[in-house]
């Protein structure tokens, strides 16, 4: 669908940023491979040519309320990616293709359902027209369906969600919201890319699952459980353990079970205090076996692993400490700025998809925003991204990256000596998963 933005054709404002855009209707190309070994820091991204400024909706202002814990157990990690949000919008305002200018105002929704919906209802009363979360998809959800009642009884005043880290998949699936748009990729998509790369490490054989009781972490026990038994039905899991999220101070007696277990392989997607603590209580055992992850990367965790030495831990993400180009040199003014680390690249992404919907619409109204960011694709640090139509869900490249002593021109990890670095990057239709999704689109 066109919108006459006053006889300026999309593919002519989408040119405005040179290289930085695509057109909305092009799909990723895939790569010659399923998986391609990790190459050179230089490779992975081109260097970083001038932004091209300005464009049609120069002058104009869009704000966006982030709504995530900045108080309680998880305060480190929401800080932190308050501050990203605000630092990106900061580095990608006023740019071509758009022009536009972005705000990020942070709310503390406690990592609440509840209280999730009671900063979401302070945002729209303040004119917050786009609301961004991502830590717990608890809260996601809440939001997911208050927006949506929202813009049901509100036509004028619709609201857009992007959600760059709640990973449930039913969010882009059975529970699907047209006003909903993911930027991380899902549970089920992460675990398709990890599952890929263990099944052809051959140390992988006995298998203890200790995750979240939320339905994050359960769904991280079940995919696994379900991706490995298809690629290696020979891996055994030999324990699993749910524990409360958020409340376990010591995870000492968890570590006990793991080593009575014999496994030889640790598997979680805890994140935050979950995961430094059981790191602590790892490290006071002595155990040191493989451990795959989703979030070691996230705050305090990497000091937690420094402060046990060498150890053999890898994410899978959609991204790396060690990006060059653009989103390198981010990184490295953001830590300049903070002293702390820039790892949530799905502020990057969500800004770009914006100022790139915004051009093709001609317009910062949500409701023409929303329609033009369905399909759209731009360029970004691992090649391009879409935002898939028929579940809101971005399709991106996904990586797997091992914790090692930093070498020169590595990016130092919370100021430990250690990185993460590039063992393999999958092209987007590795972990691309199938969705169940029925959108209902508004009418007109």
């Amino acid at each position: 669908m066109e919108f006459a933005i006053r006889h300026v054709t999309v593919a002519a404002v989408l040119a405005m940023a040179g290289a930085g855009f695509a057109h909305a209707q092009q799909a990723p190309k895939a790569g010659a491979s399923a998986a391609k070994a990790a190459a050179p820091a230089a490779a992975a991204a081109p260097a970083a040519a001038p932004a091209a400024m300005g464009g049609p909706l120069k002058g104009q202002s869009v704000r966006i309320a982030f709504m995530d814990p900045l108080s309680g157990p998880f305060a480190n990690v929401g800080q932190n990616q308050l501050k990203s949000w605000q630092f990106a919008a900061e580095q990608l305002s006023g740019r071509a293709p758009s022009g536009v200018k972005f705000e990020v105002v942070g709310f503390d929704n406690k990592g609440s359902p509840q209280e999730s919906l009671n900063t979401l209802k302070a945002a729209i009363d303040q004119g917050f027209r786009y609301v961004t979360q991502g830590n717990g998809s608890g809260a996601g959800l809440a939001i997911l369906d208050a927006v949506a009642k929202h813009n049901e009884r509100n036509p004028g005043k619709e609201v857009v969600y992007l959600n760059y880290a709640a990973v449930d998949p039913a969010m882009t699936n059975e529970k699907c919201d047209y006003w909903h748009f993911r930027l991380d990729a899902d549970t089920s998509m992460k675990m398709e890319a990890l599952t890929s790369f263990m099944k052809d490490q051959p140390k992988v054989k006995n298998v203890f699952l200790i995750n979240q009781n939320y339905s994050h972490g359960q769904q991280v026990a079940r995919y696994f459980k379900d991706r490995i038994q298809s690629k290696r039905p020979d891996v055994k899991i030999v324990g699993e353990d749910l524990h409360p999220i958020g409340q376990v101070k010591d995870f000492a007696p968890y570590v006990a079970k793991i080593k009575q277990s014999g496994a030889d392989t640790i598997v979680t997607g805890n994140w935050g205090q979950d995961l430094t603590l059981l790191v602590k209580a790892l490290n006071d055992a002595g155990l040191k076996i493989p451990m795959y992850t989703y979030y070691a990367q996230v705050t305090g965790t990497p000091t937690a692993l420094a402060a046990g030495g060498d150890g053999e831990v890898y994410v899978v993400a959609y991204g790396h400490a060690n990006h060059t180009g653009e989103i390198g040199k981010m990184a490295a003014d953001f830590k300049k700025k903070f002293n702390d680390d820039y790892y949530t690249y799905a502020t990057y992404n969500g800004i770009n998809l914006l100022n790139g919907a915004m051009a093709k619409a001609g317009s910062t109204d949500p409701v023409k925003v929303a329609k033009a960011m369905e399909n759209l694709t731009v360029k970004s640090f691992g090649g391009d991204v879409q935002m898939r139509a028929s579940d809101h869900q971005l399709q991106q490249s996904m990586y797997i990256t091992k914790w090692q002593k930093a070498k020169a021109g590595e990016y130092n990890v919370e100021n430990t000596g250690y990185t993460f670095v590039q063992i393999k990057q999958m092209d987007p239709y590795v972990s691309s998963t199938p969705t169940s999704c029925q959108m209902k689109r508004p009418a007109g």
